[in-house]
């Protein structure tokens, strides 16, 4: 079973039942509860929200979901009030009743008429179940049991979507001790919200063509292409189960490219991957950054927080960035040196003068090349090659093709000769 919890009444609902539990925004759990059920449908998925939760903020959460027919189940603790917020006045707070917002009694002709949210739900084709009930004495408590059973039984037999509204006194606004809070009930809240099964039947729902089953490749036609890709580049050894690394600059640097270009080149290699771009509203001169996951496993997040490697092309970056690079980290900074008060970091710094190398080129566009190149050839994350493959379907041009190739090499052959100097082995001519 699954609870889900929005916030209000049932906050705390995790200290209290052992089961899967989910906190959600306020209003938000029919949507919640809808995505789980429909991930786990055999699980048990539970909403238990108070009425300021649903009837107010959740409003078109419930009624959608109920309209919809989702297999969950919906409790509605009703005591007429925002218990956990301060007493004021909810959709269900009855005519001329008092509250922190409402001091005068709510007035129909300022504040409207209560919500009855079972008639309310009763009025759609979908729901299956629809009951309230009160805690105002032990009859009608047991008859809030049975209810509750029933709708739990509903779900669990595969019906459809169930709502069990309950009238129940509020402990701490109402002011009142436990006899006279159910007192209260009985005698101020059943005559306006009347106790009744509202809805009780098997619902036949006709039955619908299941969409085809097509993985994302097919849909864009994308598979015939990347397994071409992945069956020539895929035997490249990865030394790594995860490798992270964030991108930052300026927009208009080519700072979410290059990540994407890492993104594209580790799922041609087989590996899981996964992108997260930011970005200010500013299309250029603005502040960018972006998080690339590389991995052999499952990503659990796309967030990187501490990466492996640090690629900076400006000094707000680095200034900013660089602090969260994990110790014995990488940094790749697109200067030939350091600002002279900048603090020694916990991670290696290569200063590399991408931007220079690459209008020397012939573009100052290919400077985030120059800067992959030397990634790739320092860590040995990725295939070289990947790279190139990779950069010739992105270009068509010519002429841009081959900068960007000479850039890509521009990267690699400087941290050959004024990094790892004396590591060239390879017939290419470079170290890796």
């Amino acid at each position: 079973a699954i609870f889900v919890s929005p916030v209000g009444c049932s906050v705390f609902a995790y200290y209290y039942f052992d089961v899967g539990n989910v906190q959600v925004a306020h209003g938000r759990a029919p949507a919640c509860a809808t995505a789980l059920k429909r991930s786990c449908p055999d699980k048990i998925v539970i909403s238990y929200q108070g009425d300021g939760d649903l009837a107010a903020i959740g409003t078109a959460e419930i009624v959608h979901a109920a309209n919809r027919g989702e297999k969950i189940t919906v409790f509605f603790v009703n005591n007429a009030i925002y218990g956990m917020t301060g007493g004021q006045m909810a959709p269900t707070t009855l005519v001329g009743q008092k509250s922190t917002t409402s001091p005068w009694g709510r007035r129909p002709g300022n504040e409207g008429f209560p919500l009855h949210m079972c008639e309310l739900i009763s009025t759609l084709e979908a729901p299956v179940y629809v009951e309230r009930v009160a805690l105002c004495d032990n009859k009608n408590i047991m008859r809030a049991r049975r209810a509750v059973r029933k709708a739990l039984e509903i779900q669990r037999d595969g019906g459809g979507f169930s709502f069990v509204e309950i009238l129940s006194p509020c402990p701490t606004i109402w002011g009142k001790d436990p006899i006279e809070a159910r007192r209260w009930v009985y005698e101020n809240m059943v005559p306006i919200f009347p106790i009744n099964v509202f809805r009780e039947r098997k619902l036949e729902v006709p039955a619908g063509t299941a969409p085809p089953q097509r993985t994302v490749s097919d849909v864009l036609e994308l598979a015939p292409k990347y397994e071409i890709k992945l069956n020539a580049h895929s035997k490249h050894a990865h030394h790594f189960k995860k490798f992270e690394i964030k991108v930052a600059g300026f927009g208009g640097q080519g700072v979410l490219l290059l990540g994407q270009l890492l993104t594209e080149m580790g799922m041609q290699e087989g590996l899981e991957v996964s992108w997260l771009p930011s970005y200010g509203p500013e299309m250029r001169s603005g502040s960018a950054h972006c998080h690339v996951c590389l991995s052999t496993e499952r990503i659990g997040s796309p967030l990187v927080s501490h990466p492996h490697v640090l690629v900076a092309m400006n000094e707000i970056s680095l200034r900013k960035f660089a602090p969260q690079v994990e110790a014995g980290g990488l940094i790749l900074y697109n200067r030939d040196s350091l600002p002279p008060d900048f603090p020694q970091p916990q991670a290696r710094v290569i200063c590399i003068p991408a931007a220079e190398m690459a209008d020397k080129l012939g573009s100052t566009k290919a400077t985030n090349i120059v800067l992959l190149g030397a990634l790739l050839e320092e860590t040995e994350c990725l295939s070289p090659e990947t790279a190139i493959s990779l950069i010739e379907t992105k270009l068509k041009r010519v002429e841009l093709l081959e900068i960007n190739r000479q850039a890509l090499a521009a990267g690699r052959h400087f941290i050959d000769d004024q990094v790892r100097v004396g590591a060239v082995t390879q017939p290419d001519g470079f170290a890796y």
